[in-house]
């Protein structure tokens, strides 16, 4: 046998390979190949020419051949028979489902304890866990972020230390959301957005910052998973003293899911103890916790002999809800807000854009003896309020969005803003704000109703196909109903028409996929449904698909494709549950529609004087974004490039950390009133960063715990001046 040598480069390599069969008949003949890392390759030829042959070789399964043919150390080879071996008298699930029996079996069994979850199942919860994690029962971590060379910006590394980083058990792609610390303990989402399973909170021991370790999983309700919202404080009432987690609840999976927040006793984070599950506002008092409101964020804080937290309620107007958690085991309403309607100062005349307002986040700090609400307000800006008196909350100041972005400005581009208001903080001084405009969609969109001349008010789902800037897609609308699986629908279109299709139901992803199994659409738009939260608002969607996917147009523009205005009432629209259909019959043929785009960069970072003038507002004094958020080449291909989260330092009032998702980590400087970056890091096959905490370590250093979306826990060290 020949010694193998090759270069690390290669991870399959072929030499001069042939294979005959019995008779003399050659399929294969002086085969040389070598496959680099991450490589795609197809292999083409007529029926007969050895495709698969030279797969089975590739396999192992075939040893009978002339030459070379290995895997470099350490490579597994998977191969899919073209003629799998089945049952049968079994279909294709009960084939499937035979194959992993064993494994189906222990998430058979962690989903039902978790469907009644209580304190006592906590060790069998963490022991089937790490068992379906090492079986593999469920999808696994993949390398495709963190290896290869596509889909993320270079690795770059300037003033920013790798202090440790620390894989989590169970992570899925895009699975970890934000993280809190306390106390030497980090506490990371796993969220509910990409897979309904394993939602819940991991508690890491960081005390020692070069060597994390985790130790313990909080797991959510079956149905339920914490995202924005995970934040540990110390609180000290006459009912508690020690450390608390809250975390938010939204619904993955009806009917289980809980809504509401979640408090749980972490004073000995080895040992967390559930306070109270599922409490929130709910529209239909009485009905228990699983009735309680989605919400999207939650933050806690002490407030001397009483202690609140306050809620982004996803499924009402008034969407500020805070709650009184002196006693943390029966936290009840204080107060609740609609911050457009009860402060009408937030809402800017001009762009008429910024139509979508309503609560994204939120940070209460005490200043100078005051409780001190910063709320984020996604279109309505970042809003400062008085909450010493949470019953009587007063307006103290607000943002306005200037007409012309100015971070795309810049640049060039000379473009409305989009609003956005993500999230934000205090500097250490107190003198500024620093706050995160998240924008995923770098492409703006124009739609246009031809027929009529009317705009229609839209955008480009995340995860569909984009139409590229100078392209356009137009042609004739028809009514698609609302697309769910078991509703009526129409036939295939004809290649030139636009599917429109309602809201409503079931998720956006499915309806795309139902447009694109029944053929002949370009594309689709979405347009509202009634509800109190519906109707004529607008809103981004979050959506999967093989055409582009447009939307969420208000409701009265997507009636006016049809000529059913007249059907339209505002009033009852909002006093609607969301269940009554648009009075369109599915299949109509209505107008034609135009849909062009361009550039106009992704989402950043404002700088504000946090001292309002004298008309309220805050004046902005700079932004800052990374370089390729406003160069049009990096518009895709490259992950995504908004910013998410600032952590500002808890030792020095200029500097300040912030989580950019693709473009990874960024540390920055306020100098003269503007805005410097300093630092930065990116690793090798890049990274996906959704939350950022700051923290003193025993040794006095200040560290920075960050939440890859794909991976799990980085801490860094800045080293810059």
């Amino acid at each position: 046998m020949k010694e193998r040598t090759m270069s690390v480069q290669y991870v399959y390599v072929m030499k001069g390979l042939s294979k005959a069969y019995p008779g003399g008949k050659k399929v294969l003949n002086d085969i040389w190949l070598s496959f680099f890392p991450g490589a795609k390759i197809g292999i083409v030829g007529h029926n007969g020419s050895g495709k698969s042959t030279l797969l089975r070789i590739m396999a192992g399964q075939d040893t009978e051949f002339n030459g070379e043919a290995w895997a470099a150390e350490g490579i597994k080879v998977g191969f899919l028979e073209q003629e799998p071996k089945l049952d049968a008298t079994k279909n294709v699930l009960q084939n499937v489902l035979e194959g992993l029996a064993e494994k189906q079996a222990l998430v058979d069994r962690y989903n039902e304890i978790m469907a009644d979850y209580t304190d006592d199942v906590a060790d069998e919860a963490s022991k089937l866990q790490d068992a379906i994690d090492h079986a593999g029962a469920t999808h696994g971590h993949h390398d495709a972020q963190h290896g290869g060379d596509d889909g993320h910006l270079p690795p770059r590394q300037s003033n920013v230390e790798v202090v440790s980083k620390l894989e989590l058990k169970n992570v899925e792609p895009g699975k970890i959301a934000d993280v809190g610390v306390l106390n030497g303990y980090a506490y990371h989402a796993a969220w509910g957005g990409e897979t309904c399973t394993k939602n819940g909170v991991h508690v890491v021991d960081i005390r020692n910052p070069a060597a994390p370790n985790e130790i313990g999983f909080i797991p959510s309700k079956e149905g339920s998973a914490p995202g924005e919202g995970v934040q540990a404080v110390s609180i000290s009432t006459k009912y508690f003293t020690g450390d608390i987690l809250v975390t938010n609840n939204e619904k993955c999976k009806e009917p289980a899911g809980f809504g509401g927040v979640n408090i749980y006793d972490v004073s000995n984070p080895t040992k967390p103890a559930t306070l109270a599950v599922g409490v929130g506002d709910t529209t239909v008092p009485g009905r228990g916790q699983k009735d309680a409101n989605d919400i999207h964020s939650v933050f806690a804080w002490d407030a001397g002999d009483k202690a609140y937290a306050v809620i982004v309620d996803n499924e009402e107007g008034e969407d500020v809800d805070i709650f009184d958690i002196t006693n943390p085991k029966a936290p009840t309403l204080a107060a609740e807000y609609d911050l457009d309607r009860d402060f009408p100062q937030i809402v800017q005349a001009t762009p008429t854009s910024l139509t979508s307002i309503f609560s994204h986040d939120m940070i209460v700090k005490e200043i100078n003896g005051r409780q001190i609400m910063l709320m984020s307000y996604w279109d309505g800006g970042y809003v400062q309020l008085d909450v010493t008196n949470p019953a009587a909350a007063r307006y103290i100041g607000d943002t306005d969005f200037a007409n012309i972005d100015p971070e795309a400005a810049e640049s060039g581009f000379k473009v409305a803003p989009e609003g956005n208001a993500h999230q934000a903080e205090y500097t250490r001084d107190n003198r500024y704000v620093l706050a995160a405009d998240e924008d995923f969609e770098p492409l703006a969109l124009t739609a246009t109703n031809t027929t009529s001349g009317g705009a229609i008010t839209a955008s480009s789902g995340d995860q569909t196909t984009e139409l590229p800037v100078g392209e356009e897609i137009n042609g004739p609308t028809v009514y698609f109903g609302r697309g769910c699986i078991g509703d009526p629908q129409p036939p295939a279109g004809d290649g030139t028409q636009i599917a429109v299709v309602e809201r409503g139901e079931c998720t956006f992803t499915e309806k795309v996929a139902n447009v694109v199994g029944a053929g002949g659409y370009k594309a689709v738009l979405i347009f509202n449904r009634e509800g109190s939260d519906a109707c004529n608002a607008t809103s981004s969607m979050s959506v999967e698909g093989e055409i582009p996917a447009f939307g969420v147009a208000p409701r009265e523009q997507g009636l006016a494709l049809f000529g059913a205005t007249s059907q339209y009432n505002d009033t009852s629209c909002l006093l609607g549950d969301g269940s009554a259909l648009a009075p369109i019959q599915p299949g109509r043929v209505g107008a034609s529609v135009n849909f062009t785009s361009t550039f106009d960069g992704w989402g950043y970072i404002h700088l504000y004087n946090a001292k309002p003038g004298r008309n309220g507002k805050m004046a902005e004094l700079d932004t800052y974004a990374v370089p390729e958020a406003h160069d049009p080449k990096y518009a895709t291909g490259f992950g995504d490039l908004s910013v998410h989260e600032v952590a500002v330092s808890l030792k020095r009032p200029e500097l300040a950390y912030i989580s950019y998702y693709a473009a990874s980590l960024r540390v920055i400087k306020i100098e003269k009133n503007e805005i410097v970056e300093v630092g930065s890091f990116i690793d090798e096959g890049g990274n996906n960063f959704w939350g950022v905490q700051t923290f003193v370590g025993d040794d006095g250093v200040e560290y920075v715990a960050a939440s890859d979306r794909d991976f799990g826990l980085y801490i860094f060290r800045y080293t810059g001046p």
